[in-house]
């Protein structure tokens, strides 16, 4: 019978993200530090709450395409809000209407809202900036090609689809077992 050792605090709360192997070594402050900074409380699994979000989702998408006869792409309507394009109201209300529902929640729950991001500035911004020369040259974020365009079964979006979260998961392995075990990046 193999007796485990109890983890500490940092760990058991990263438990649920760390793999079996990461967990029979005593975790790095950093790694406990970042597990604490990245955690809202919000990890448990949750079906009802999960379904009805991406029917919202859903429906808001085929709402935009049904009325204004455009495919819900954020990356396409930020860069359009950017560049000034006519039809520039709908793109800021859309966009409005993703940050003011965490800014009234933030305000009416607090303690959901209560962690830390333990990285600089200028990491955030070359993140973003990454972020955005990826949409463009994929031609589309995960919102045009794996909501719209794979309901409307577009091949192209099938393939990018695939391609974003093919990408999405091999960074995750990488950085968290390979270049930064039991720490991620």
């Amino acid at each position: 019978m193999k007796v485990s050792r109890p983890l500490d605090r940092g760990a058991r709360r990263s438990a649920n993200y760390a793999h079996p192997r990461a967990l029979q070594r005593p975790p790095r402050a950093s790694s406990t530090a970042s597990a604490r900074a990245y955690s809202p409380g919000l990890t448990h699994f949750t079906p009802i709450e999960s379904t009805l979000g991406g029917l919202l989702i859903g429906s808001a998408a085929a709402l935009l395409l049904l009325t204004n006869g455009r495919i819900c792409g954020v990356s396409g309507i930020c860069g359009g809000l950017l560049e000034g394009d006519v039809g520039w109201r709908w793109r800021a209300a859309f966009i409005a209407g993703l940050l003011l529902p965490g800014l009234i929640g933030s305000r009416l729950r607090p303690e959901l809202f209560a962690w830390e991001i333990d990285r600089s500035f200028v990491t955030l911004a070359i993140a973003g900036l990454l972020v955005g020369y990826g949409t463009r040259l994929g031609s589309g974020c995960t919102s045009g090609h794996g909501i719209c365009g794979l309901s409307r079964v577009s091949p192209r979006s099938l393939v990018a689809a695939c391609t974003f979260f093919t990408a999405a998961i091999t960074t995750h392995l990488l950085t968290t077992y390979v270049l930064f075990p039991g720490g991620g990046l």
